[in-house]
């Protein structure tokens, strides 16, 4: 029986912002390992807003061989939003993402496009032996296994969006409205055939690296409210907790008074002072600043949301059939 999977397109979909010192490198090991592919391919770089050569490059790539298309935004829109952007354009079969900065090895991919051929409708990339500092390695680490107790649905651990989905999850990815895109999340979330493949993350091939912590940090927030109203859920029990201990603390006062003979003679006789009022003051405030930041949260994403404005804009593209993102 013939596969099905077979004699069709692969898409490759490469955010790229900053990146005109990995590129060359980018251009000749993806070119080299779509031939042992065996399939149809295309690649569709989205250029996030880049201040370098980055358009440039891409350009004479692109007119050097048209199987590499472009997509410039009119400014930074995140790398979640360059993915989507991507898979939004892709008319493959399959859609692979990778990152520009060759981590993710384009010598893999022929792993997962095997995968997928064997009947698996998604198929993710499990990290290895990061070459990356401890303190980013261990923060990964706490978010994959936080975000995985949150949510109902099984996320893979230490997965990144190094990945093959089939067209039907790309379509119903592409179909989903939210702007604030947690990309790996939404893939784990839509289900159907799973699996993944271990691999040795590598460093990062040139230049610097774009996602700093910052980015991370939204990244996580995006991940977590998207997913998850489980710090809602923590920000109601711990003021359930705050009511019960303050309750308690109304009580003993007021039996400090009472008897207050008998708790001087234990040691723990009412004491004049503003020290206790001020400790409490200080700390239910907190809580309360806290949650009320929770809430916006959860608020400024809904206000991203109803604004429907378009999620990218294009600036200029190459090798593309021009469509427009649904609101």
């Amino acid at each position: 029986m013939v596969n099905s999977k077979e004699n069709k397109k692969i898409s490759v979909v490469i955010p790229c912002y900053n990146e005109q010192e990995v590129l060359p490198e980018l251009f000749r090991r993806m070119t080299e390992a779509a031939k042992s592919w065996g399939l149809d391919w295309e690649i569709i770089c989205v250029d996030d807003g880049s201040h370098d050569n980055t358009w440039e490059l891409l350009s004479h790539q692109h007119a050097k061989d048209p199987r590499w298309s472009v997509i410039s935004f009119s400014r930074n829109f995140g790398h979640q939003t360059a993915v989507s952007a991507g898979m939004f354009h892709a008319t493959g079969d399959a859609v692979i993402i990778i990152d520009a900065d060759l981590q993710d090895p384009p010598e893999e991919i022929h792993r997962f496009i095997k995968k997928w051929q064997d009947g698996y409708d998604i198929v993710y990339a499990v990290r290895q032996h990061r070459k990356e500092g401890i303190l980013k390695k261990t923060s990964y680490w706490m978010f994959y296994r936080i975000l995985s107790k949150m949510i109902d649905f099984e996320l893979p651990l230490d997965s990144g969006d190094f990945c093959i989905m089939d067209r039907k999850i790309v379509d119903i990815l592409n179909s989903m409205p939210e702007r604030n895109r947690f990309v790996r999340g939404l893939r784990a979330w839509s289900g159907f055939k799973q699996t993944g493949l271990v691999y040795e993350r590598q460093a990062r091939a040139a230049g610097l690296t774009k996602y700093d912590f910052k980015k991370l940090r939204r990244l996580a927030m995006d991940g977590i409210i998207s997913f998850s109203t489980v710090p809602l859920a923590v920000a109601a029990h711990l003021g359930l907790w705050v009511t019960v201990l303050s309750l308690l603390g109304i009580i003993f006062t007021i039996c400090q008074r009472i008897f207050e003979t008998f708790f001087t003679s234990i040691g723990l006789g009412p004491v004049p002072g503003v020290t206790t009022i001020v400790i409490s003051v200080l700390f239910l405030g907190g809580v309360q600043l806290i949650f009320l930041g929770v809430l916006g949260q959860y608020l400024g994403r809904i206000y991203d949301e109803v604004k429907k404005r378009p999620p990218w804009i294009i600036r200029q593209s190459l090798g593309l059939t021009s469509k427009t993102p649904s609101n």
